[in-house]
Protein backbone atom coordinates (compact mmCIF):
# COMPACT_ATOMS: atom_id res chain seq x y z
CA UNK A 1 0.00 0.00 0.00
CA UNK A 2 2.58 2.50 0.68
CA UNK A 3 4.84 1.26 -2.53
CA UNK A 4 1.66 2.40 -4.77
CA UNK A 5 1.41 5.54 -2.77
CA UNK A 6 4.85 6.31 -3.26
CA UNK A 7 4.51 5.76 -6.76
CA UNK A 8 1.17 7.85 -7.51
CA UNK A 9 3.11 11.24 -5.34
CA UNK A 10 6.19 10.38 -8.17
CA UNK A 11 3.89 10.20 -10.86
CA UNK A 12 1.98 13.46 -9.81
CA UNK A 13 4.67 15.22 -9.17
CA UNK A 14 6.32 14.55 -12.49
CA UNK A 15 3.50 15.50 -14.52
CA UNK A 16 3.35 18.83 -12.71
CA UNK A 17 6.90 19.65 -13.63
CA UNK A 18 6.01 18.46 -16.92
CA UNK A 19 3.30 20.74 -17.18
CA UNK A 20 5.45 23.71 -15.92
CA UNK A 21 8.31 22.96 -18.45
CA UNK A 22 5.66 23.21 -20.99
CA UNK A 23 4.12 26.59 -19.64
CA UNK A 24 7.41 28.12 -19.75
CA UNK A 25 8.51 26.25 -23.13
CA UNK A 26 5.26 28.12 -24.64
CA UNK A 27 5.68 31.43 -23.34
CA UNK A 28 9.15 31.48 -24.81
CA UNK A 29 7.71 30.60 -28.03
CA UNK A 30 5.32 32.87 -27.58
CA UNK A 31 7.59 35.62 -27.25
CA UNK A 32 9.96 34.63 -30.16
CA UNK A 33 7.51 35.18 -32.75
CA UNK A 34 6.50 38.24 -31.94
CA UNK A 35 3.59 38.68 -30.12
CA UNK A 36 3.38 41.10 -26.82
CA UNK A 37 3.68 38.99 -23.78
CA UNK A 38 0.94 39.72 -20.83
CA UNK A 39 3.23 41.74 -19.08
CA UNK A 40 4.17 44.05 -22.40
CA UNK A 41 0.36 44.24 -23.01
CA UNK A 42 -0.25 45.85 -19.48
CA UNK A 43 2.35 48.69 -20.13
CA UNK A 44 0.09 50.00 -23.16
CA UNK A 45 0.80 51.09 -26.73
CA UNK A 46 4.06 52.23 -27.31
CA UNK A 47 3.98 56.13 -28.37
CA UNK A 48 4.75 56.92 -32.03
CA UNK A 49 8.43 58.24 -32.13
CA UNK A 50 8.72 61.89 -32.29
CA UNK A 51 10.39 64.02 -34.97
CA UNK A 52 12.29 66.98 -35.19
CA UNK A 53 10.16 69.49 -37.12
CA UNK A 54 12.75 71.99 -37.83
CA UNK A 55 15.32 69.10 -38.56
CA UNK A 56 12.22 67.96 -40.85
CA UNK A 57 12.07 70.97 -43.07
CA UNK A 58 15.41 71.25 -43.64
CA UNK A 59 15.64 67.86 -45.19
CA UNK A 60 13.07 69.22 -47.36
CA UNK A 61 14.37 72.49 -48.36
CA UNK A 62 17.46 70.87 -49.26
CA UNK A 63 16.86 69.44 -52.35
CA UNK A 64 15.74 72.55 -53.95
CA UNK A 65 17.50 73.74 -57.15
CA UNK A 66 18.02 77.32 -57.79
CA UNK A 67 17.06 77.04 -61.24
CA UNK A 68 13.73 74.43 -62.26
CA UNK A 69 11.31 72.77 -60.22
CA UNK A 70 8.54 74.37 -60.96
CA UNK A 71 5.35 74.43 -62.50
CA UNK A 72 2.67 77.37 -62.10
CA UNK A 73 -0.22 75.42 -60.45
CA UNK A 74 -4.07 75.43 -62.39
CA UNK A 75 -6.91 77.19 -60.98
CA UNK A 76 -8.35 74.29 -60.18
CA UNK A 77 -5.15 72.43 -58.49
CA UNK A 78 -5.19 76.04 -56.34
CA UNK A 79 -8.72 75.44 -55.60
CA UNK A 80 -8.42 72.27 -54.53
CA UNK A 81 -5.84 72.73 -52.07
CA UNK A 82 -6.99 75.39 -50.60
CA UNK A 83 -9.96 73.82 -49.71
CA UNK A 84 -8.33 71.42 -48.26
CA UNK A 85 -6.65 73.39 -45.75
CA UNK A 86 -10.64 74.84 -45.10
CA UNK A 87 -11.44 70.77 -44.52
CA UNK A 88 -8.35 70.37 -41.64
CA UNK A 89 -9.17 73.48 -40.06
CA UNK A 90 -13.03 72.86 -39.69
CA UNK A 91 -11.96 69.20 -38.18
CA UNK A 92 -12.68 66.97 -41.44
CA UNK A 93 -9.30 65.57 -41.65
CA UNK A 94 -10.84 62.57 -43.92
CA UNK A 95 -12.40 64.94 -46.59
CA UNK A 96 -9.12 66.65 -46.72
CA UNK A 97 -7.05 63.50 -47.62
CA UNK A 98 -9.66 62.86 -50.05
CA UNK A 99 -9.51 65.96 -51.63
CA UNK A 100 -5.67 66.41 -51.65
CA UNK A 101 -5.28 62.89 -53.19
CA UNK A 102 -6.94 64.24 -55.92
CA UNK A 103 -3.93 66.73 -56.59
CA UNK A 104 -1.15 64.12 -55.44
CA UNK A 105 -0.64 65.76 -52.15
CA UNK A 106 -0.82 63.54 -49.20
CA UNK A 107 -1.67 64.26 -44.75
CA UNK A 108 0.11 63.26 -42.31
CA UNK A 109 0.15 63.70 -38.67
CA UNK A 110 3.90 64.78 -37.15
CA UNK A 111 4.65 64.98 -33.20
CA UNK A 112 7.31 67.24 -33.28
CA UNK A 113 10.25 66.29 -30.67
CA UNK A 114 11.17 69.10 -29.67
CA UNK A 115 7.51 71.41 -28.51
CA UNK A 116 5.46 67.88 -28.55
CA UNK A 117 2.88 69.36 -30.51
CA UNK A 118 0.72 67.42 -33.16
CA UNK A 119 0.85 69.06 -36.67
CA UNK A 120 -0.95 68.02 -39.86
CA UNK A 121 1.54 68.01 -42.43
CA UNK A 122 0.27 68.53 -45.80
CA UNK A 123 3.05 67.69 -48.71
CA UNK A 124 3.36 67.09 -52.24
CA UNK A 125 3.26 63.54 -52.79
CA UNK A 126 4.34 63.53 -56.70
CA UNK A 127 7.08 66.78 -56.32
CA UNK A 128 8.83 65.36 -53.49
CA UNK A 129 8.56 61.90 -54.70
CA UNK A 130 11.17 62.91 -57.71
CA UNK A 131 8.20 62.19 -60.31
CA UNK A 132 7.05 65.37 -60.63
CA UNK A 133 8.87 68.14 -59.51
CA UNK A 134 6.45 70.91 -59.72
CA UNK A 135 7.77 72.77 -56.10
CA UNK A 136 4.21 73.91 -54.88
CA UNK A 137 5.11 73.70 -50.86
CA UNK A 138 3.97 72.20 -47.57
CA UNK A 139 1.52 73.87 -45.09
CA UNK A 140 1.67 72.77 -41.17
CA UNK A 141 -1.14 72.93 -38.62
CA UNK A 142 -1.34 72.74 -35.06
CA UNK A 143 -4.00 70.03 -34.32
CA UNK A 144 -3.85 70.26 -30.62
CA UNK A 145 -4.74 74.16 -30.57
CA UNK A 146 -7.31 76.07 -32.52
CA UNK A 147 -5.71 77.86 -35.64
CA UNK A 148 -5.13 81.77 -34.37
CA UNK A 149 -2.02 82.75 -37.08
CA UNK A 150 0.09 81.72 -39.57
CA UNK A 151 4.22 82.31 -40.16
CA UNK A 152 4.78 82.28 -44.18
CA UNK A 153 8.24 81.49 -46.08
CA UNK A 154 8.27 82.67 -49.27
CA UNK A 155 11.81 82.40 -50.00
CA UNK A 156 13.35 78.84 -48.53
CA UNK A 157 16.63 77.98 -48.74
CA UNK A 158 16.99 81.77 -51.03
CA UNK A 159 16.93 83.68 -47.90
CA UNK A 160 19.19 81.42 -46.20
CA UNK A 161 17.59 79.38 -42.73
CA UNK A 162 14.57 81.48 -43.06
CA UNK A 163 13.04 78.19 -43.40
CA UNK A 164 14.55 77.24 -39.98
CA UNK A 165 13.11 80.76 -38.19
CA UNK A 166 10.02 79.57 -39.84
CA UNK A 167 10.17 76.26 -37.70
CA UNK A 168 11.33 77.64 -34.65
CA UNK A 169 8.55 80.16 -34.72
CA UNK A 170 5.66 77.49 -35.25
CA UNK A 171 7.11 75.73 -32.61
CA UNK A 172 7.27 78.44 -29.93
CA UNK A 173 3.50 79.54 -29.42
CA UNK A 174 0.21 77.56 -29.73
CA UNK A 175 -2.08 77.79 -32.48
CA UNK A 176 0.11 78.60 -35.70
CA UNK A 177 0.15 77.37 -39.17
CA UNK A 178 3.27 77.18 -41.08
CA UNK A 179 3.04 77.91 -45.06
CA UNK A 180 6.41 77.24 -46.48
CA UNK A 181 7.25 77.65 -50.45
CA UNK A 182 8.40 74.36 -52.34
CA UNK A 183 10.98 76.07 -54.67
CA UNK A 184 13.93 77.98 -54.76
CA UNK A 185 12.68 81.95 -55.85
CA UNK A 186 14.47 81.31 -58.88
CA UNK A 187 13.28 78.49 -59.92
CA UNK A 188 10.51 79.28 -62.35
CA UNK A 189 10.76 81.30 -65.51
CA UNK A 190 10.16 84.78 -65.05
CA UNK A 191 9.85 84.79 -61.56
CA UNK A 192 6.77 82.68 -61.00
CA UNK A 193 8.52 80.75 -58.08
CA UNK A 194 8.73 84.28 -56.12
CA UNK A 195 5.93 83.49 -54.21
CA UNK A 196 5.97 86.68 -52.29
CA UNK A 197 5.05 88.54 -55.66
CA UNK A 198 2.66 86.26 -57.03
CA UNK A 199 -1.22 85.35 -56.96
CA UNK A 200 -1.19 82.40 -59.14
CA UNK A 201 0.18 79.69 -56.52
CA UNK A 202 -0.34 77.32 -54.27
CA UNK A 203 1.37 79.56 -51.58
CA UNK A 204 -1.00 82.57 -52.13
CA UNK A 205 -3.91 80.18 -52.12
CA UNK A 206 -3.22 78.91 -49.16
CA UNK A 207 -2.67 82.20 -47.09
CA UNK A 208 -5.77 83.47 -49.11
CA UNK A 209 -8.30 80.99 -46.90
CA UNK A 210 -6.01 81.80 -44.25
CA UNK A 211 -7.03 85.48 -44.63
CA UNK A 212 -10.74 84.26 -45.06
CA UNK A 213 -10.40 83.63 -41.23
CA UNK A 214 -8.83 86.67 -40.15
CA UNK A 215 -5.60 85.31 -39.08
CA UNK A 216 -3.16 87.94 -38.10
CA UNK A 217 0.11 86.53 -40.07
CA UNK A 218 3.89 87.09 -40.36
CA UNK A 219 6.34 86.73 -43.25
CA UNK A 220 9.98 85.59 -42.97
CA UNK A 221 12.58 87.61 -45.20
CA UNK A 222 16.38 87.64 -45.43
CA UNK A 223 18.88 90.21 -46.82
CA UNK A 224 22.43 90.62 -47.65
CA UNK A 225 24.21 92.46 -45.12
CA UNK A 226 25.27 94.81 -48.25
CA UNK A 227 21.63 95.32 -49.62
CA UNK A 228 21.33 97.52 -45.81
CA UNK A 229 24.61 98.44 -44.22
CA UNK A 230 24.24 99.12 -40.37
CA UNK A 231 20.73 97.26 -40.04
CA UNK A 232 20.61 94.20 -38.42
CA UNK A 233 16.72 93.88 -39.38
CA UNK A 234 13.85 95.80 -40.85
CA UNK A 235 10.40 95.30 -39.48
CA UNK A 236 7.32 96.75 -41.62
CA UNK A 237 3.48 96.21 -41.65
CA UNK A 238 3.66 95.80 -45.75
CA UNK A 239 0.80 97.80 -47.74
CA UNK A 240 -1.51 98.52 -44.84
CA UNK A 241 -1.14 99.77 -41.25
CA UNK A 242 -3.54 97.51 -39.09
CA UNK A 243 -0.25 95.50 -37.27
CA UNK A 244 1.20 99.22 -35.99
CA UNK A 245 1.27 97.77 -32.39
CA UNK A 246 2.27 94.45 -32.78
CA UNK A 247 5.09 95.94 -35.06
CA UNK A 248 6.36 98.24 -32.37
CA UNK A 249 5.99 95.35 -29.85
CA UNK A 250 8.34 93.03 -31.98
CA UNK A 251 11.15 95.90 -32.73
CA UNK A 252 10.70 96.80 -28.87
CA UNK A 253 11.69 92.81 -28.49
CA UNK A 254 14.72 92.73 -31.20
CA UNK A 255 16.33 95.84 -29.84
CA UNK A 256 16.51 94.16 -26.45
CA UNK A 257 17.98 91.54 -28.02
CA UNK A 258 20.86 94.30 -29.38
CA UNK A 259 19.75 94.30 -33.17
CA UNK A 260 19.69 97.37 -35.06
CA UNK A 261 16.32 97.50 -36.29
CA UNK A 262 14.70 99.95 -39.01
CA UNK A 263 10.99 100.26 -38.27
CA UNK A 264 9.40 100.89 -41.22
CA UNK A 265 5.96 101.91 -39.97
CA UNK A 266 7.95 105.07 -38.60
CA UNK A 267 10.64 105.77 -40.82
CA UNK A 268 11.90 105.48 -44.55
CA UNK A 269 13.80 101.92 -44.78
CA UNK A 270 14.75 99.55 -47.64
CA UNK A 271 13.22 96.39 -48.19
CA UNK A 272 9.61 97.21 -46.62
CA UNK A 273 7.55 95.26 -48.55
CA UNK A 274 4.61 97.53 -49.47
CA UNK A 275 4.34 95.16 -52.72
CA UNK A 276 4.16 91.94 -51.14
CA UNK A 277 1.02 90.20 -52.65
CA UNK A 278 0.31 88.85 -48.93
CA UNK A 279 0.54 91.74 -47.66
CA UNK A 280 -1.78 93.66 -50.02
CA UNK A 281 -4.03 90.55 -49.58
CA UNK A 282 -4.09 91.42 -45.76
CA UNK A 283 -4.35 94.69 -46.05
CA UNK A 284 -7.26 94.42 -48.54
CA UNK A 285 -8.85 92.68 -46.29
CA UNK A 286 -7.94 95.24 -42.90
CA UNK A 287 -5.91 92.16 -41.29
CA UNK A 288 -2.69 92.47 -39.07
CA UNK A 289 0.22 91.53 -41.32
CA UNK A 290 3.99 92.00 -40.46
CA UNK A 291 6.87 91.71 -42.98
CA UNK A 292 10.22 90.60 -41.62
CA UNK A 293 13.64 91.25 -42.83
CA UNK A 294 17.09 89.69 -41.14
CA UNK A 295 20.43 90.37 -42.73
CA UNK A 296 22.74 87.48 -43.15
CA UNK A 297 24.24 88.14 -40.28
CA UNK A 298 21.71 87.30 -37.32
CA UNK A 299 20.38 84.27 -39.69
CA UNK A 300 23.82 82.48 -39.71
CA UNK A 301 24.29 82.58 -35.86
CA UNK A 302 22.17 80.28 -34.73
CA UNK A 303 22.29 82.12 -31.14
CA UNK A 304 21.07 85.57 -32.50
CA UNK A 305 18.86 83.17 -34.95
CA UNK A 306 17.08 82.09 -31.58
CA UNK A 307 16.70 84.89 -30.01
CA UNK A 308 14.83 86.94 -33.15
CA UNK A 309 12.82 83.58 -33.19
CA UNK A 310 11.99 84.09 -29.20
CA UNK A 311 10.93 87.64 -30.09
CA UNK A 312 8.61 87.39 -32.36
CA UNK A 313 7.36 84.28 -30.34
CA UNK A 314 6.05 86.78 -27.41
CA UNK A 315 3.94 88.02 -30.21
CA UNK A 316 2.57 85.13 -31.93
CA UNK A 317 2.00 83.82 -28.53
CA UNK A 318 -0.29 87.16 -27.45
CA UNK A 319 -2.13 86.25 -30.80
CA UNK A 320 -2.90 83.30 -29.85
CA UNK A 321 -4.27 84.71 -26.65
CA UNK A 322 -6.78 87.41 -28.42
Amino acid sequence: MRASLTRWITITALCGAAAAICAVLALLVVGSSGTPSVRRADAGPQQPAGSDLEERIARFTAGFGEHGGYRIPTTDERTTLSQAIAFVLDGRPEDARTRLATVGYTIETVTDSVSGRRYAEMADGLGESGRESRGWGRVYIDLDHPARWSVQVPHPLADARTELLGARVLRGAPGGILVIAGAHRNAGKDGAADMAHRRDSVFNAVIDELAHRSLPAIQLHGFANDSFPGRDAVVSTGAGDKARADAAQLSASLRREGLNVCTAYTERCRLSGTENEQGQLAAGKDLRFLHIELNKTVRGDDETLDRAAASITQLTDSWYKL
